[in-house]
């Protein structure tokens, strides 16, 4: 075994929500912490770039303003079918809406302000032995740590190495994202059905409107390019036809992901707690990837810091994370499963939509099914 490098109390794989806000707390409670991310700040990536107010205790306890950035507060739901039936009612809570460029570059200084070390690599290999995690990186790397958190994402060459089993399965989602200058309400996040996917529209604190669809494969693979599905397919919904009229470009061309996967992860891989994307990602009709990204990081943390003062086993800390991972996240995933499936078959999604709309409470309760109760302004968040 090659001798260590750096050792550390915990290692986070990935920098993203989950993985930033994970650090930030992990660094308050005073340990020592290293956070390993691929890409550069500040970067764009393709998300709804809406997050529900939930989490505002918890980012407040972190050290992160959402007003100070000039977080739009988005208090109404636009939601139409693919034939342009629609309703607006009131969010339940209510959300913000910011870029992820703004919120990971305010994050990451936060956790360089406080003492988490941030190095820009790639791991690519999980080693647990003799009670501590062994790091390797692409670039010959080694780190050593007590514990670790996965928080790469959606979908990660380490997920082949880890042998997940989700990864083996082709998936059959891609997602477009792409900012515009756009006539559009301040305090409204649009949520509109096309054939085969849902597109998401809602301001950011620049004023750019954030445009986000994600589409299956069997429904783009018709077409030759973006452009052509988006002018024959999304456009298809009225609504989402005189947004994309309307829209003027902020960027030279969109951001496109592919391999999306909605499929059932581990929360515990090899002794690694998983969080965020990487341990289940809500369908975007649901609306809150975000939330659940900074939820899981609490978790993830506070049975972290548990476990480092002490107070718990590794076992236990496993245990524990597993049984509020799933307690705070399983049935949001299962009811955006089921709400996804139902909007997807035209008739019925029209149908359904005209007895929301006589009965608006109906759609509050649905909205309530995918999102979670106000967030804990600490880290332990149980």
């Amino acid at each position: 075994m090659n001798q260590p490098e750096d050792s550390y109390d915990c290692i986070l794989i990935g920098g993203g929500l989950a993985g930033l806000c994970s650090a930030i707390s992990l660094r308050l409670a005073g340990f020592q912490i290293l956070l390993l991310e691929k890409n550069h700040y500040p970067k764009h990536k393709v998300c709804g770039e809406y997050v529900s107010k939930e989490v505002t205790p918890y980012l407040q306890f972190l050290g992160i303003n959402m007003q100070e950035l000039k977080a739009k507060a988005l208090d109404k739901l636009h939601f139409s079918t693919q034939k342009g039936l629609e309703t607006q009612i009131p969010l339940p809570m209510g959300g913000w809406g910011i870029s992820r460029y703004a919120l990971d570059l305010t994050l990451y200084n936060r956790a360089l302000e406080l003492g988490v070390k941030v190095a820009q690599d790639e791991v690519t290999d999980i080693h647990f032995e003799n009670n501590q995690f062994q790091i390797s990186t692409k670039s010959n790397k080694v780190y050593f740590s007590k514990t670790a958190i996965g928080t790469h994402g959606k979908r990660s060459k380490l997920d082949q190495t880890l042998q997940r089993s989700f990864i083996s399965n082709r998936s059959a989602y891609m997602a477009v994202k792409r900012h515009v200058e756009l006539d559009f309400p301040e305090d409204v996040v649009g949520l509109h059905n096309f054939d085969g996917g849902y597109c998401g529209v809602s301001k950011v604190e620049t004023n750019a409107v954030n445009i986000c669809y994600i589409s299956s494969f069997k429904s783009f693979q018709h077409y030759k390019n973006i452009a052509a599905f988006e002018e024959k397919v999304v456009a298809a919904n009225p609504i989402l036809k005189t947004i994309f009229s309307d829209k003027k470009e902020c960027w030279e061309k969109p951001l496109v992901i592919s391999q999306i996967s909605f499929e059932t992860k581990e929360c515990v891989v090899n002794h690694a707690l998983m969080a965020g994307d990487a341990a289940g990602m809500i369908h975007p009709l649901s609306g809150n990837g975000m939330g659940m990204a900074i939820r899981s990081a609490q978790l993830a943390s506070n049975e972290t810091i548990q476990f480092l003062k002490g107070i718990t086993t590794r076992s236990e800390m496993e245990r524990k994370y597993t049984k509020a991972w799933k307690r705070n996240f399983l049935w949001r995933l299962r009811a955006g499963r089921i709400i996804s499936g139902v909007f997807r078959i035209d008739w019925l999604a029209d149908r359904l939509l005209r007895l929301l709309r006589r009965h608006p409470a109906l759609l509050i309760l649905i909205i309530k099914s995918t999102h979670g109760k106000l967030m804990k302004g600490n880290i332990d968040g149980n």
